[in-house]
């Protein structure tokens, strides 16, 4: 085994034009958080995502944290998120003293379900954040009259899907705010970096004030509030506006990717599914994840280390973040089984521009191996 290509989960897609524009950012000598880059990204990521502002920040947390902040989302009040998420969606929620309550998910897309929002909405409902899961778009228009019903605010966490859509609108744009996360492993990617989105004047001046601690703009070393170090650097930013102009290359690469993975699951004949995209979304294929046929965890783990051994590297998926110890006693859909089933039972596969047909192929053949081996030997 130890002569075969390696296959990594996940790869940045750089070239020499990120490289040109980082070393003329260098060469400015203006490396901080200000400089012409910082202006041009934000500017041309705004008309990417379809809003009028983009706030660039230190990554896609600290967007959410903003995000919250701005919208006066504070103690004593309820976030309504989905169970199945990173884990820094229900942080955002906690920095500003919040309570994460818990939806859960639509078993083909993995997205938040609108029905499982409602059930949880209560008097002290204050904010829905609406997770795009893995490159498909969650039901972005049905959020949408949600919060507009109840007088809620809308947050996008686009982390993971940036230039999706839902129902031809780009996703970041639906909420009162959106945000987005370039993180080495994401298809646009700064190294680290975030973004918040939106077409409010009002809210993008709070953002803008909030994420340069709270500065006064026309007094130097004037503070009026507690505000926040998530300032964006001259030198990520020149990488995030090569990373935009190459976008529809990078997109249309995973696009295939995700194509040679449903023609080899069809062949293969897995017990086991991927992520359905409903025909309303235009996907942007962050990850490929897959639903194994309900298998213990302990059996999804055998499954993962065999292929390790094959030179595959897999991730598990995100665990059910009410089954985490730190989120116990937060309010549920009846604890969401269908976020519980998926954190037991999913895989991301690689997912990247660098793979080929026959890399593809490969790992579809080795996973339905593996998971032949896991159930032998169970």
């Amino acid at each position: 085994m130890c002569n075969r290509k390696y296959i990594a989960v996940s790869a940045p897609d750089l070239s020499a034009s990120e490289r040109t524009a980082l070393l003329n950012a260098f060469d400015s000598s203006w490396i901080s958080s200000k400089g012409s880059f910082v202006t041009q990204f934000e500017e041309e990521f705004a008309s990417f995502v379809g809003t009028r502002h983009a706030i660039s920040c230190t990554n896609g947390t600290s967007a959410l944290h903003l995000a919250l902040l701005s919208l006066g989302i504070s103690a004593g009040d309820e976030v309504i998120i989905p169970d199945l998420t990173y884990i820094a969606t229900a942080n955002a929620v906690r920095y500003v003293d919040a309570e994460p309550v818990f939806a859960d998910c639509d078993p083909h897309t993995w997205n938040v379900n609108p029905a499982s929002v409602r059930r949880m909405l209560s008097p002290r409902t204050k904010a829905i954040v609406g997770v795009h899961l893995l490159g498909v778009p969650a039901n972005a228009s049905a959020l949408r009259a949600i919060a507009d019903e109840t007088g809620c605010a809308l947050v996008e966490d686009a982390a993971e899907t940036p230039g999706a859509k839902w129902e031809g609108i780009g996703v970041g744009s639906w909420g009162d705010v959106g945000t987005f996360s370039f993180y080495g492993n994401k298809m646009i990617t700064t190294g680290e970096g975030g973004a918040v989105c939106t077409n409010n004047d009002a809210l993008a001046n709070r953002l803008r004030k909030l994420r340069g601690q709270a500065a006064d703009p026309h007094r130097h070393y004037w503070f009026d509030e507690v505000g926040y170090n998530y300032r964006m650097t001259n030198l990520a930013c020149a990488i995030g506006v090569a990373q935009l102009a190459r976008y529809p290359e990078i997109a249309e690469k995973r696009r295939a990717v995700r194509s040679w993975y449903e023609e080899s699951f069809a062949e293969a004949r897995l017990r086991a599914t991927l992520q359905q995209c409903p025909p309303q979304a235009y996907p942007a294929w962050w990850m490929i994840g897959t639903e194994l046929d309900s298998m213990p965890p302990a059996d999804r783990e055998a499954t993962r280390r065999i292929l390790e051994a094959r030179r595959i590297e897999t991730r598990p998926f995100f665990s059910a973040i009410s089954s985490l110890p730190i989120y116990k006693g937060c309010r549920t859909d009846e604890g969401c089984p269908i976020a519980q089933h998926l954190g037991r039972n999913g895989v991301m596969l690689p997912t990247h521009s660098k793979l080929g047909r026959d890399d593809v192929h490969r790992i579809v053949v080795d996973l339905a191996a593996a998971l032949k081996e896991t159930v032998q030997t169970r």
